[in-house]
């Protein structure tokens, strides 16, 4: 393909920034910088949009950096890390206004300045690798089409980089490894096999192994199959194939903006959806009347029974929400949300809407398809009130948002 160039004006949702050729067609080029000119080729070529790969950078911008990490630009974990972190955030701001008004149909949303990672390098306490055709742990490489080996990582906790850099496994049938930190510094390995059958291990250093099974739970090889994490000085148990969220610091911000936004007095009637181990419903069981809790994964569930062994006006349902939602004739006061990044099945907002709480609180790592379940509510009477972006996953282009919407009847 021949090079052209091209000047960069804006960010779009997915980590690249877009303009426009000759033709008036929309180019997505990656790391690149809204307000660059550079030479690029192209890669994907569809009739209203094509993508390019960068050659060569004209004019940069001045909000551009040199990226900390050696496997940047072929990973594909990071998107950013080619942009000061202050501007990082300004451009996450605006791609979340752009996919509310496109998608959403909210022409002026309300929404504040993304809330900064207080650790925007080496926050994570998790992180999953693939295997590589010989066997390698690595990335997937979107540059590449292929899972790249990787020696070094700039987002997770460094003690987990050391628990990485200690590992030596020779598992023809591994298909993905997660690895845990726990509070106390020590490491829970989750391995996913092709055959699902449990490999012969050998472990000459302290980590746990566990074995995560198809159906999302997980049998213990070495150790224990969970992990402890202290939130807001909170213990809470986390099994092997229980979801948490990478950074506990933004986890303790979410927790906050989600407690600010209920406004509890007591009194109220909670209904959460996908609720994991428990983490919020702890801190939002003292503050009002009861709390019902959807989650699909047994293991979530049972810890969730452990986590939440001190409170006494909660009650744990296990299976799809979709399936259980309807049963529940109670009608809650507010109801939380906080689905796979998928977002929520056309059959669960039409059975919110019967349920007709006056508050929904939305927590979406997906702005697309929060601004799309977002135009279902408003067609349900909901409008949005709202939002908090928080930076869960600094130098990538994800953004978890917390968002709060009023039905019609009760503003």
């Amino acid at each position: 393909m021949p090079s052209f160039e091209i000047t960069l004006t804006e960010m779009a949702n997915g980590g690249v920034a877009m303009g426009r050729d000759d033709q008036e067609r929309v180019i997505f080029v990656p790391l690149t910088i809204p307000g660059e000119r550079v030479s690029v080729e192209t890669v994907t070529d569809k009739k209203r949009f094509a993508r390019a790969r960068l050659l060569d950078i004209l004019e940069p911008s001045p909000q551009r950096v040199e990226p900390a990490c050696p496997h940047f630009t072929l990973c594909g974990g990071c998107h950013f890390q080619h942009i000061r972190y202050e501007d990082q955030l300004i451009y996450k701001e605006k791609v979340i206004r752009d996919q509310l008004s496109r998608i959403g149909g909210i022409e002026t949303p309300s929404v504040a300045e993304v809330l900064p990672n207080p650790d925007p390098w080496r926050y994570a306490s998790d992180i999953s690798f693939s295997t590589t055709s010989d066997g390698k742990l690595g990335f997937w490489s979107p540059e590449l089409s292929r899972v790249i080996p990787v020696e070094t990582c700039f987002i997770i906790r460094q003690r987990l980089l050391e628990s990485f850099q200690d590992i030596d496994l020779e598992l023809a049938n591994l298909h993905r490894l997660t690895l845990r930190l726990d509070q106390d510094g020590s490491a829970l390995a989750v391995l996913e096999m092709e055959d699902g059958e449990p490999p012969a291990l050998e472990s000459n250093f302290p980590i746990s192994v566990a074995l995560l099974l198809p159906d999302g739970t997980a049998a213990n090889l070495v150790g224990d199959n969970y992990i402890v994490r202290s939130i807001k000085g909170r213990d809470f148990r986390v099994s092997a194939g229980s979801f948490f969220y990478p950074s506990i610091l933004a986890l303790e911000l979410m927790i906050d903006v989600i407690l600010s936004f209920a406004g509890l007095s007591g009194r109220e009637s909670l209904l959460e959806l996908y609720s994991g181990v428990g983490t919020l419903t702890a801190f939002l069981a003292p503050t009002c009347a009861d709390v019902a809790c959807f989650e699909l994964n047994p293991d979530s569930v049972n810890d969730a029974a452990v986590n939440l062994l001190d409170t006494e006006n909660i009650s744990l349902y296990e299976g799809p929400v979709e399936e259980i939602l309807p049963l529940i004739s109670s009608l809650p006061d507010v109801l939380i949300i906080d689905p796979p990044e998928s977002g929520l099945p056309v059959a669960i907002v039409d059975e919110i809407a019967t349920k007709s709480p006056g508050k929904i609180i939305y927590i979406s790592s997906d702005i697309a398809t929060l601004a799309r379940d977002g135009k279902r509510l408003g067609a349900k009477g909901y409008r949005l009130i709202a939002m908090q972006p928080i930076d869960m996953y600094p130098q990538s282009f994800q953004t978890l948002t917390v968002s709060l919407w009023q039905s019609a009847d009760t503003s």
